[in-house]
């Protein structure tokens, strides 16, 4: 493997995270493990909402990417009272299929979102729009993405998002422990849709 890049949002930027600990960069020196010279790119910004990803598109496109991660979405229900969900299916879907053209030969894997924080205080109507609003868009998720070939990991629903100590203080981004396991997680899923294989940074399996 020659290049990976990760796009997406706060969850793979690393919100408050120290560089090394995000688990897109435990990703990447799990892979360079076993592919020394490994090119990696983590362009996803913290905030950024699937408009703010398909921006991120060229940029990885140019590093000729032999497997891409993009996580998006949670954004376009959190930072809005009204969610555009038929916008953001357009998004992604151009967002992929970008990918799949830009990058035929590319492993690309996604990823749906919570769908509830137990860790964060909302009011009860806000918590129940939030949920209803994930919902569908975890939906719009899992249909773009089959249509265009892409695993798709289930986060929503995930026994981990039940535990605090996967969380940082704010109750919503991941903690160093959240990344460690999300880095896990990922990994088992590029082993079984891909068989792409990692090791430890020590060279070890």
């Amino acid at each position: 493997m020659g290049s990976y890049v990760a796009l997406g949002d706060s969850f793979t930027a690393g919100h408050d995270a120290v560089a090394g600990e995000r688990w897109a960069d435990r990703l990447a020196a799990s892979l360079a493990a076993r592919s020394p010279g490994l090119v990696y790119r983590n362009l996803a910004v913290d905030g950024a909402t699937s408009a703010a990803v398909l921006e991120q598109l060229p940029g990885a496109l140019a590093l000729q990417p032999d497997l891409v991660t993009v996580v998006c979405g949670a954004n376009d229900v959190l930072l809005t009272s009204r969610p555009d969900v038929a916008g953001y299916e357009k998004r992604f879907a151009e967002i992929l299929g970008g990918l799949r053209a830009g990058a035929p030969e590319a492993a690309i894997l996604t990823a749906t979102a919570p769908e509830s924080w137990q860790f964060l205080e909302l009011r009860p109507r806000t918590e129940a729009r939030l949920i209803q609003a994930l919902g569908d868009l975890n939906a719009v998720t899992r249909s773009v993405a089959a249509r265009h070939r892409v695993p798709c990991l289930n986060v929503a629903g995930h026994p981990g998002l039940s535990r605090r100590e996967n969380f940082g203080a704010d109750g919503l981004h991941p903690s160093a422990l959240g990344h460690e396991r999300a880095a896990e997680e990922i990994a088992l899923s590029l082993r079984a849709h891909f068989g792409i294989v990692g090791g430890s940074p020590g060279g070890g399996d």
